[in-house]
């Protein structure tokens, strides 16, 4: 394997203390999914201007070279979320009501919210505790998650709070009110819409 540059993303995505070689594992994964972005988009743009030039074949070209390269930055970022979500959810490290996500993109986190309310939901569970940070990963410190978290639960009818560590949140609601949780969240993750988010019960 070839040794690629890394670059810092910013404020620990771990919020427990790891170790260096964890922290630049995950640095690595996110990186290498950041430069088959640039690649991707710089072969969407060369195909566009070859179609635009007259050359349809050049442009098909790139355009499958462009996916390939975002199927890769797609797996890499996976592998990163998979990563960062067993380092920060590891027995011992948070409890059985609550989740972790820090580090995770918003689309991530609703894949992984999916599985937890079907956990929540088969065990009856009344309520989670949901870590979403404080918004240091995201650009300009603005956090993504929370808001989302906070509108679903305002639409849904259900109990919430901010709690005093700032970066998480408790929710609370009853089994009825998992199902409409379940029921309202469950088709938007499916669908992948942008608005969808990490909900707390």
């Amino acid at each position: 394997m070839h040794e690629h540059e890394m670059s810092y993303m910013g404020p620990r995505a771990f919020s427990h203390d790891q170790s260096q070689d964890a922290e630049a594992e995950y640095d690595r994964l996110r990186n290498l999914a950041r430069q088959e972005a640039s690649k991707r988009n710089s072969c969407f743009q060369r195909s566009q201007e070859a179609y635009s030039s007259g050359d349809g074949a050049k442009a098909k070209e790139l355009s499958e070279q462009g996916k390939a390269h975002g199927r890769k930055m797609e797996e890499y970022n996976k592998q990163a979320s998979e990563f960062i979500f067993r380092e920060n959810n590891a027995n011992g490290r948070v409890a059985a009501d609550t989740i972790d996500l820090h580090g995770q993109f918003v689309e991530e986190a609703e894949e992984i919210l999916e599985e937890r309310i079907k956990y929540a939901k088969a065990h009856g569970q009344d309520h989670l505790h949901v870590i979403v940070g404080k918004g240091n990963h995201s650009a300009n410190h603005i956090q993504k998650i929370k808001p989302r978290v906070e509108q679903v639960c305002q639409e849904l009818g259900l109990q919430y709070a901010t709690e005093e560590n700032a970066g998480r949140i408790y929710g609370a609601g009853n089994q009825d009110e998992i199902e409409q949780v379940v029921n309202a969240v469950l088709p938007k993750i499916l669908n992948k819409l942008e608005k969808a988010c990490c909900v707390v019960m």
